[in-house]
């Protein structure tokens, strides 16, 4: 069976390992969604991993809800991208943009217009603004003719990313974002093509990813799911018919490969009861299988030997470990990490975590 430290395949690119970073929203670019030196510096530490995922770029003002996040909808932004891809390939690494529209979850007071959703509903809680955290508003429903728009606007920042150097795009389809809330039973209320049955409920998400696949290649192409239980308000009363289902769409399209933010009963981000859909999932989908949940070395390579997962992603070890590949490979402990520091605008907290040969020198 393979180890974490093998290569694989993933469509157009072959990893030397197979320990990927999940995306991580960070919050270091401008205030007009640019990225900054400091985020080059940030994602090139990592560039060890088998492939680093970005964190989740606004495809557009109208889906970005997240201050200080990154967008690539502005000639600026798609500039500033150029640098960022460039530190991480002189450092031998790979990089795929996880693109994002956020749907109900973004607010006025960032966008300048009232969130959109499959339905007229609304993320419990409050959002983060530049002007403190708002509650969230009630999202007005996008109408059938506003579709295709939404899907140019994934296919427009998918050949942007590749003018700019990314290895690949990622369609963030997971966490209670636009698209998610399309796929759950309890956001989406439509009674027209993208409402009801389970087949209408997935066609937004499957129509973004032929539309992405056909201007880049399924090859370069990947989806980021989160199957297991409530998050962000978004559900759905029977998931595992819905992910089945979704798992066979997105492999019949051949995409590069499958990202499952999977959750647990003790999760870091989402804890629930709701049973693990992986395993369910698995059968219907024959590419490449990623799963990400608060995973450590033995759990991962457990994945890996069964044949559920083809690679782990690791978010908040990757975050406070720049080496943690190395560090996985040697059994060498872990930073922890920093809560305080995680949004935050400066380098502390973000490109200041040790590696093992700065711990060894100070040492």
């Amino acid at each position: 069976m393979p180890t974490l430290f093998d290569t694989l395949a993933l469509g157009a690119l072959t990893i030397p390992n197979r320990i990927m970073m999940a995306p991580m929203t960070r919050g270091r670019a401008t205030r007009e969604h640019v990225p900054t030196a400091m985020m080059a510096e940030y994602y090139a530490q990592r560039a060890s991993a088998g492939l680093l995922i970005s964190e989740a770029i606004g495809l557009s003002r109208q889906g970005l809800g997240w201050p200080y996040a990154p967008g690539i909808w502005s000639d600026e932004q798609v500039e500033a991208w150029k640098p960022v891809t460039k530190a991480v390939h002189d450092k031998g690494g790979r990089i795929v943009a996880q693109l994002w529209h956020m749907g109900r979850m973004t607010h006025s007071a960032l966008t300048g217009e009232q969130p959109v959703s499959s339905s007229a509903t609304a993320t419990p809680g409050d959002a983060y603004t530049y002007h403190g955290k708002k509650p969230y508003e009630i999202a007005r429903p996008l109408e059938l003719e506003e579709i295709p728009g939404i899907i140019a606007d994934y296919v427009h920042a998918s050949h942007q990313a590749i003018s700019v150097g990314f290895d690949g795009v990622q369609i963030h389809a997971a966490n209670g974002q636009l698209i998610d809330q399309f796929l759950r039973d309890n956001s989406n209320f439509r009674t027209d093509a993208y409402g009801g049955s389970i087949a209408n409920r997935l066609r937004l998400l499957v129509e973004v990813t032929q539309a992405t696949a056909d201007a880049i290649g399924a090859d370069r192409t990947s989806v980021r799911l989160s199957p297991n239980g409530e998050t962000y308000g978004v559900d759905d009363s029977d998931p595992t018919p819905l992910f089945e289902a979704v798992a066979a769409a997105l492999d019949s399209i051949g995409i590069a490969f499958l990202e499952l933010k999977e959750a647990s009963p003790k999760g870091t981000f989402v804890s629930t009861d709701v049973p693990r859909q992986s395993p369910m999932m698995r059968p219907y989908f024959r590419g490449a299988l990623v799963l990400n949940s608060d995973y450590d070395l033995a759990r991962a390579q457990a994945d890996l030997d069964s044949g559920l997962a083809d690679a782990i992603s690791f978010g908040r070890p990757f975050l406070a470990n720049p080496d943690l590949v190395r560090r996985l490979q040697d059994r060498a402990p872990l930073n922890p990490t920093r809560e305080e520091t995680l949004y935050t605008q400066g380098a502390e907290g973000y490109t200041d975590y040790p590696a093992l040969d700065d711990e060894i020198a100070v040492a």
